[in-house]
């Protein structure tokens, strides 16, 4: 293990530390106890926060991302964003099977945290259709209230999804934020958060299942 990785992993090893003793303080809205895998991941969001940007590609080395419900979203599931990652949709404008489970995955988190609000990010218009509004179409149907639901339609790229979500997250006070999108894409995706709101809050991923 190199330097930067040792110095991320100290601060996550406090941080765990920290996370395991406070654990019992989980907020009213929560759905369960962090496993200790989310407690892992939470120690390692936290010591990603406090890197510099040059050290924040190493985080992925540590990141152990999977289908557990995140500690920042068990513990504060008011002011933690959900954020669901478009996908290019058909030509006709319908969701293809990889955003589909993207969007399961986040309905599930939005399910169990009825108090967590949701980002749904992604432009590239198909049929006259944005990404964003396809998927908040998905999330309306499938029984999500509306009024926890923004569209972010005006990103082109995973790096746009993160910036112009960050716009969101300032203007609203979040202070964490689950990124929900498939295995291949979650790393990358959550260091292009992670760099877009510069260690203001934390940032930790959760891998999409249909």
């Amino acid at each position: 293990m190199g330097k930067t990785q040792k110095r991320i992993a100290a601060v996550a090893a406090t941080a765990a530390m920290a996370m395991s003793l406070g654990a019992g303080t989980a907020s009213a809205g929560s759905a369960e106890m962090p496993s200790t895998t989310a407690l892992y991941n939470g120690a390692v969001m936290l010591g990603c926060q406090v890197v510099d940007q040059a050290l924040l590609p190493s985080c992925g080395d540590l990141d152990k991302f999977g289908t557990d419900d995140p500690a920042v979203l068990t513990i504060n599931p008011f002011t933690t964003d959900i954020v669901i990652l478009g996908a290019g949709l058909s030509p006709e404008g319908h969701i293809p099977p990889i955003l589909e489970e993207r969007l399961r995955t986040g309905f599930r988190l939005a399910s169990q945290y009825p108090t967590s609000r949701i980002i749904v990010t992604g432009g590239v218009p198909k049929n006259g259709l944005t990404e964003a509004r396809a998927m908040g179409d998905w999330l309306r149907g499938a029984g999500i209230a509306p009024w926890r639901i923004t569209e972010e339609g005006n990103s082109n790229s995973t790096v746009q999804n993160a910036q112009f979500t960050d716009q969101i997250f300032r203007e609203r006070g979040t202070t964490g934020a689950v990124v929900v999108t498939n295995d291949f894409h979650l790393n990358r995706a959550v260091l292009n958060f992670r760099q877009a709101v510069d260690g203001r809050i934390p940032v930790t991923g959760v891998v999409a299942r249909g």
